[in-house]
């Protein structure tokens, strides 16, 4: 018998940043409406008062995230 193993050779493939740049900004916008539907109250408020609260309320609670 022989000891050789074979295993699939795989070359890295270039992403160009032109095809990347869509999905990194269709994440960060993500990510920011994640934080203002679930965590823009109290101590992790960017904005003083409750208007932005307020304001997504009722989305906070169809997305499950409590409030109060």
């Amino acid at each position: 018998m022989s000891d050789i193993v074979l295993a699939p050779h795989a070359a890295p493939v270039a992403v160009p940043v032109g095809e990347l740049l869509p999905w990194a900004v269709f994440g960060g916008l993500l990510l920011l409406a994640i934080y203002f539907v679930g965590a823009e109250q109290g101590a992790t408020s960017l904005f003083p008062g409750m208007y932005v609260h307020e304001f997504l309320h009722d989305g906070r609670h169809l997305l499950g995230f409590p409030c109060h």
